[in-house]
């Protein structure tokens, strides 16, 4: 009974659900799409894009391993997806198509689709849970419903996690050999210009690598996670994220990685391991809000009432925020290490978006698509809850009222201007008290070349307060 594994946003080995289940019950060939038109739509970044195949590459190595050869097949999107597995399954004589569930909304129909027109070829379909922890519809409110604060839902969390702790994959021992040529993996797809070699050179590619960066995570960082995450000048956070969003390392492997450094405790003990552990249950989170809450795939804010807020067209203050232009250090220099590195911290991330809706009044679905295209760890889910927390127009989202202030935030969390002179060689010797406002320094004091503020913060935070004031009340977050 030969099977089928069609790898998507998996690309590994260890620990892989689907992978397991197939190589346990025949003999597996593995396959993987290539669909220009849809990543096009979607918005994926050409560096993710040159990420995945540099995966792929690693990933069809470690499979000829296993004996496991790995085809790839073109096809515009995922309209194809259908004709094209099955053209695959009668080619090899397929009887079962294995796959790991994914959860958008155009990934949920496109395995709809795929599975009934196989079922017409009677060929089996087998779905399972391996992106995340726990099966969407299995953490709920007690009326049934999909959690929409995060708190309440990571105590479900953690009373599963104590009693059923998922436990990571056994890796297939390899196969017998079998009469299949894998197929040569692109370099390279029309549309998504390759980026520098620097930018390659910061993500290497596959699993020993993703393990290697994960295991001196743990045994170096973690433990001080909770106190300097914030901190973007210093290497704070795992920088996993583009790894987890490919699926070269999977949740499971996170969370046994912080429970080896923890004396296998998750929710106590060192303050560090607990806050990252959290990080890993927010992205949980907003997995489980895109099957619950569907709308959100759909560029729909979470709270329909926010539909209302008045955001306004401003496209030269949008392409000052998008190119680093905007006068305001801590903005430029973030959006300046998003172009360079593919990548943002993530304090930047809410910075710079709270800066985007807030005081400029920009709709978030703007920041939300500019982020997909240049973001090396792009996640729909992710990605458009943090965009929709940082709007006050999401679940759990930060209050209207709450804006943070650029200035502000870039001297708590930059205090002597290192991450802003790494991105700013202009502001290079600005000291460390004026480098976060150098407008204040006066036009003749300034330095040259660098702009103005685009915004005054104080009005146009008022701007912002009146533009959620006038909605009705119930449209406001709680």
């Amino acid at each position: 009974m030969q099977q089928l594994m069609w790898f998507r946003s998996d690309l590994r080995t260890q620990d892989n659900t689907a992978l397991s289940q197939a190589m346990r019950s025949g003999s597996t060939i593995a396959l993987y799409l290539v669909t220009p038109g849809q990543w096009q739509r979607h918005d994926d970044a050409p560096c993710k894009v040159d990420f995945w195949l540099r995966n792929l590459a690693e990933l069809s190595q470690a499979l000829a391993a296993l004996n496991v050869p790995l085809l790839v097949r073109q096809c515009h999107d995922w309209n194809d997806a259908p004709l094209q597995i099955a053209d695959v399954c009668r080619e090899h004589t397929i009887s079962a198509v294995h796959v790991n569930e994914e959860y958008g909304i155009n990934e949920s129909l496109r395995d709809r689709q795929v599975a009934a027109y196989l079922s017409q070829q009677a060929i089996a379909w087998h779905s399972h849970l391996d992106q995340i922890l726990f099966k969407p519809g299995s953490v709920l409110t007690r009326s049934g419903g999909y959690f929409q604060v995060y708190s309440q839902f990571r105590k479900v969390c953690y009373e599963r996690l104590h009693s059923a702790l998922p436990g990571p994959v056994t890796l297939p021992r390899a196969q017998t050999p079998l009469a299949v040529k894998r197929d040569a993996i692109p370099t390279a797809v029309t549309g998504f210009a390759p980026p520098s070699e620097s930018l390659r050179q910061l993500w290497p590619a596959g699993e020993q690598a993703a393990l290697q960066r994960l295991e001196r995570f743990a045994e170096e960082q973690v433990a001080f996670y909770k106190d300097e995450r914030d901190f973007p000048a210093k290497p704070g956070t795992s920088q996993l994220s583009a790894y987890l969003a490919a699926g070269v390392l999977s949740p499971r492997q996170c969370l046994h990685a912080a429970l080896a450094a923890n004396q296998g405790e998750f929710d106590s003990g060192n303050a560090g391991v607990v806050t990252w552990v959290n990080e890993l249950l927010w992205r949980e989170f907003y997995k489980h809000i895109l099957v619950g809450y569907p709308r959100v795939s759909r560029h729909r804010a979470f709270r329909p009432e926010t539909e209302a807020v008045p955001w306004r067209d401003a496209p030269q203050e949008l392409a000052a925020w998008q190119e680093g232009r905007t006068g305001l250090p801590i903005v430029d220099a973030a959006m300046r290490q998003l172009l360079a590195t593919g990548w943002m911290h993530n304090r930047l991330r809410m910075i710079v978006a709270m800066f985007l809706t807030k005081n400029l009044l920009i709709d978030w679905r703007e920041g939300e698509r500019f982020f997909m295209r240049h973001l090396i760890d792009g996640d729909l889910a992710a990605n458009n809850g943090g965009w929709q927390w940082s709007a006050s127009t999401g679940t759990d989202a930060a209050p209207y009222f709450r804006i943070f202030n650029p200035i502000s935030q870039s001297q708590k969390f930059d205090p002597d201007g290192q991450f802003i002179r790494q991105w700013m060689p202009e502001l290079a010797t600005v000291n460390k008290r004026d480098i976060h406002d150098p407008s204040a320094l006066g036009g003749l004091f300034a330095p040259s070349g660098y702009p103005r503020p685009i915004v005054d913060l104080s009005r146009s935070r008022e701007r912002a307060l009146a533009a959620f004031k006038n909605l009705s009340p119930e449209a406001l977050p709680a």
